[in-house]
């Protein structure tokens, strides 16, 4: 189990009041709906205990403690925030048990689920002076956890204002400080991580044009000659159609040539005819009457017209002959109409699956050199400006041009992806095309950066539930990453998601940056 951070920092025994303002009133809520009080409301609480704020994370949890100074015989009270790393959310079930060990002895003490959603209140008297540890075991119906806070301090009962002046000592402040409990941040799409540093190469900023992939598209044409007849059904361009479903009937009703009606029963007598004579011939050549030759070419007239009738029939009823389509999908085009004469062989509609699209893009022949080191690309939606990667699609590149041609002198870029509903063939999408590159770079989400007036900034963690605002200096994007090269170091926690909210919380609320909150 990692420690990522431990901070220490003041916590008072104060009752915060905030303005919310209404715009972030439903999310901040928590905030008690009156003004923000002067500074002498706050020295009322001038000389009540400080206390110590940890911060600690698992694989998969975070914790954010805050408690009283540990002291020998004294009843210690902890505040403890547990939060899934995954999603920010709290711990909402499950029993855990805290021991606070010190040398080889401890003293323990569990609850057996939160007091309030993410929210556990632990009590417990030392026994045993000096340097030890937290330890939270945590137990869920799917798994266990455990997370473990080194560097506890226990004082000897005599020396308890030894413990308040260290508290105080340990206060975390920023003049930039933003408070965003954990209880806001649970209620947003919100989520904190580390800058990676990690190679970085050139991004290829163009335009795709999103097209059926080959093999992706079905034509749907006529058998035979006659009259199209669509029914009651109503197809139109993107219509839904299963497998196997009659799209269409071709009939030559009411037609003076090429009626196929007039065939069917043509076959019909035809093949009747030659099959009855072929059973004739054979009863006769049993005994000799007809010769091995007449009954062959009876046979093989008999055969012939049971293959084209049982073709008919198969293909046809009264009301024509039935298309159906071969493939699940949608409709794309609609050659003809209700009514419409068609001969065989004449393309009628065709139906695409949209499983597979091709994004065809072009590129300037400057990037030429960079094409066989493409490793990847982000395709950026028009609607919402959503942004996809090409492993989120399960894609690939397929190709990139040799040459160029003589109309557009751009070199093309072919990819394959998987439909996921947010692309339709025809429309234009942009897409960032990404190199390889060794030169590393320090990398974080492009969700985490704040634009104001052309500048740009992103919240460090200084605590879970204090934030400072930095200015930083954004270098090149492929638009789910940025490199940042100023303003921020690898080791510098930041906010990921949910960063505009953070903003909003500085305006409003006006708060010591380490006064705390009430629970």
């Amino acid at each position: 189990m990692q420690i990522m951070n431990i901070i220490k920092s003041k916590k008072t025994k104060m009752k915060t009041f905030v303005f919310c303002i209404p715009i972030v009133l439903f999310l901040l809520s928590g905030c008690n709906n009156q003004p923000t009080m002067p500074d002498e409301h706050y020295n009322e609480h001038e000389g009540e205990t400080a206390g110590f704020q940890y911060t600690a994370y698992s694989e998969d949890l975070e914790l954010f403690a805050e408690a009283s100074p540990f002291v020998l015989g004294e009843t210690a009270e902890i505040l403890a925030h547990f939060s899934w790393l995954k999603n920010f959310k709290p711990l909402t079930e499950g029993s855990i048990t805290l021991s606070l060990i010190t040398g080889n002895k401890g003293i323990r003490v569990s609850l057996d689920g939160p007091e309030r959603p993410g929210i556990y209140r632990f009590r417990l008297k030392p026994e045993t002076a000096g340097k030890g540890k937290l330890v939270f075991d945590i137990k869920t119906n799917q798994q266990n956890y455990s997370i473990t806070v080194p560097g506890i301090e226990v004082f000897e009962d005599e020396d308890e204002d030894e413990a308040i002046h260290e508290a105080e000592e340990a206060i975390i402040s920023s003049p930039n400080g933003i408070v965003f409990t954990k209880e806001q941040s649970w209620k947003i799409d919100f989520a904190t991580d580390y800058p990676v540093e990690e190679p970085f190469g050139t991004v290829i900023k163009t335009t795709a044009l999103v097209e059926p992939a080959q093999g992706d598209e079905t034509v749907i044409s006529a058998k035979t000659n006659g009259i199209i007849g669509f029914g009651n059904q109503m197809l139109a361009p993107g219509t839904s159609v299963l497998k196997n479903k009659t799209l269409f009937t071709i009939s030559g009703k009411n037609m003076a040539d090429n009626n196929l009606t007039i065939r069917f029963n043509e076959a019909k007598n035809i093949f009747e005819k030659a099959k009855a004579n072929f059973e004739r011939l054979s009863a006769l050549a049993d005994d000799k009457i007809v010769s091995q030759k007449e009954l062959l070419e009876s046979k093989t007239e008999y055969e012939n017209a049971k293959v084209v009738f049982e073709n008919l029939k198969e293909n046809f009823n009264e009301n024509g002959q039935p298309v159906a389509s071969p493939v699940d999908g949608y409709i794309k085009h609609i050659q003809y109409s209700q009514g419409d004469f068609v001969e065989a062989g004449q393309a009628v509609l065709t139906v695409a699956r949209n499983k597979n699209l091709f994004l065809k893009a072009e590129v300037q022949q400057k990037y030429q050199h960079l094409l066989p080191d493409l490793n990847g690309a982000n395709i950026i939606l028009s609607q919402g400006g959503k942004v996809l990667s090409l492993e989120e699609l399960n894609g690939k590149i397929i190709s990139w041009g040799k040459s160029v041609s003589d109309e557009s002198f751009l070199i093309p870029v072919t990819l394959q992806v998987e439909n996921n509903d947010d692309l339709f063939p025809g429309s234009i999408v942009d897409i960032n095309l990404k190199s390889e590159s060794k030169n590393t770079a320090l990398i974080v989400p492009t969700s985490a950066l704040i634009e104001e007036q052309g500048n740009y900034f992103v919240f460090v963690q200084l605590t879970p539930e204090l934030f400072e605002k930095r200015e930083i200096k954004p270098g090149d994007s492929d638009g789910l990453n940025t490199v940042i090269t100023q303003g921020i170091s690898a080791s510098d926690r930041i906010v990921t998601r949910g960063g505009i909210l953070v903003k909003l919380a500085a305006v409003s609320n006006n708060l010591d940056p380490h006064a705390g909150h009430v629970h």
